[in-house]
């Protein structure tokens, strides 16, 4: 006869797999558990929990988010200030006083600086590695772009070489034809929903199943 004695078990030091839960905070709504940490990805109570671990796509999900928020705005924002900056640049028949002109010009690369950072890491994150085209600023604009369309099923070429030329022409044009203004506008909201899109198909992507509880 064998007597077993029950002792007390720590949920801590019992690995928790990586996963939706429900968010510690209270909130009605999953909370995704990377295995080591809660992260800011967060889904409403209504929708389903994948079943496949998001963890996979969870630093390319964080990646796009970034790239929506502040890596477009950032790269197109300080694209059109710059060259509004120089159609004006003192000299030219509309002159800004030469103080506005430097600072503009260096809010313009700031804020291009840091959208730029924001397409290397998405290109990291889309590529699975470095590259050395996702350094270079402009190119890893387009780049991306294409490797979403691609992830999406559209046709890359065809929407990378239209936005390509829209950017071109307002960068020749916008001193003579203002209206060309439109164009960073369109590019960039044009981005902004293809990203978006691919975000919404990632966190969608699994099939829906019950979460774990305690």
């Amino acid at each position: 006869m064998f007597v077993c004695e029950a002792r007390g078990v720590s949920l801590s030091s019992v690995p928790v797999p990586s996963g939706w839960y429900p968010d510690p905070s209270g909130a009605r709504q999953w909370r995704v558990w990377t295995g080591t940490q809660w992260s800011e990805l967060t889904r409403p109570y209504g929708d389903p929990a994948p079943a496949r671990s998001i963890v996979s796509d969870l630093s390319l999900i964080q990646a796009l988010h970034r790239l929506v928020r502040y890596g477009i705005t950032g790269v197109f924002a300080g694209i059109s200030i710059l060259v509004s900056v120089l159609a004006h640049w003192p000299g030219t028949a509309h002159p800004v006083s030469e103080w506005f002109a430097v600072a503009a010009c260096n809010v313009a690369v700031a804020l291009a600086v840091i959208g730029s950072a924001c397409f290397a890491v998405a290109a990291r994150e889309l590529e699975g590695h470095w590259t050395a085209w996702a350094f270079i600023p402009g190119v890893n604009l387009f780049a991306v772009n294409a490797l979403v369309t691609k992830r999406l099923g559209g046709q890359p070429l065809r929407r990378v070489g239209s936005e390509a030329i829209l950017m071109l022409l307002f960068v020749a044009e916008f001193h003579a034809e203002p209206w060309l203004c439109l164009a960073p506008v369109i590019v960039a909201v044009g981005q902004s929903q293809w990203t978006t899109t691919l975000i919404d198909h990632l966190l969608n992507s699994s099939s829906p199943s019950s979460p774990v509880t305690s």
